[in-house]
């Protein structure tokens, strides 16, 4: 079985596992990374964009460096590399774990335990919920579930769908680098900028990849694509804005909105023509970003397939 193969079936074997079990349960090698990413950055932390950029490139280097070893320790040997493949795919991949907190969330306000659904908002995003009701909390998990099925599902597949499990672990790096100091308050707005500008970079082709399939997904190609172009540009993010607004497209509903981080405000702009989300448009955005996952593992699978070694 040649390499190409073998990186084919690891993609679509950990995509699977992810869809059965979710997250590892303990042991998560993700958060494992968190916890070195938090100690290192207690020893280098300055108000410093220099700083920042050697956290981030030490963190995601040494990442990228330990997938390589293990691409060439197993390259020449098929069953080892198929199963470093799909135990990297399912350690990055956080599909099945979002749906799972979409599923939570629907509950929550379906039983209207709305300060049960605000605590839990965090799960999702770094959002103030202290004021939230159900239609902002609505709002919150849609878009929430949207750009998360990007960073967490699509983006890690096509990564790894052209470089393998360097390409994969390297992503996952990257993004949980942003996730824990690519923010706009104060402490990180120097310090993170480097990880925030480097989760951008990698997330533009495969955000746009993600509107498209969003599309194709839904049955509304036409109308998730007139949305995406004439909508994204309105929100700040250059990734966010075009899943957001697909999914807006594809959903028929309107999101975007201002909203409240607690140390900065942003407004995220108007997206889509349909009415604002609702408790039971919760699962059917979770129902389309499967799909989607879907879509981008068979995708992932593909690239993999007809890419020679790199």
């Amino acid at each position: 079985m040649s390499s190409t193969n073998t990186r084919a079936l690891g993609i679509l074997l950990g995509f699977t596992a992810d869809r059965l079990l979710g997250d590892p349960r303990r042991y998560h090698p993700v958060a494992g990374f968190g916890r070195t990413a938090s100690r290192l950055e207690s020893r280098v932390y300055a108000d410093s964009r220099g700083n920042g950029a050697a956290y981030a490139v030490l963190l995601v280097g040494t990442t990228t460096a330990l997938g390589i070893a293990a691409e060439r320790l197993t390259r020449k040997h098929p069953l080892l590399h198929t199963a470093a493949t799909a135990a990297a795919t399912w350690t990055v991949l956080g599909a099945r774990s979002l749906e799972r907190e979409a599923e939570t969330m629907a509950t929550l306000l379906e039983e209207k335990d709305i300060p049960g659904a605000r605590d839990r908002l965090s799960h999702l995003c770094a959002r103030d919920a202290t004021d939230l009701e159900a239609g902002e909390l609505a709002r919150a998990t849609v878009e929430s579930i949207a750009e998360n099925t990007s960073d967490a599902c699509v983006a890690p597949l096509l990564w790894g769908g052209v470089f393998g499990v360097p390409g994969l672990l390297a992503y996952r790096a990257a993004n949980t680098l942003d996730a824990m100091v690519g923010y706009r308050s104060p402490k990180y707005e120097n310090f993170g900028w480097a990880a925030a500008r480097l989760d951008d970079v990698l997330n533009l082709l495969p955000a746009r990849v993600c509107a498209l399939l969003t599309g194709l997904a839904s049955g509304r190609p036409a109308e998730t694509v007139r949305i995406w172009t004439r909508d994204a540009p309105q929100h700040p993010s250059p990734n966010a804005g075009p899943v957001e607004a697909a999914f807006a497209g594809a959903l028929g509903l309107t999101l975007g909105g201002t909203n409240d981080y607690g140390t900065y405000v942003e407004n995220r702009g108007t997206l889509g023509d349909g009415p604002p989300p609702t408790v039971p448009d919760i699962r059917r955005t979770a129902a389309l970003a499967g799909r989607v996952g879907l879509a981008a593992a068979v995708v992932a699978a593909f690239m993999a397939w007809r890419k020679r070694w790199v």
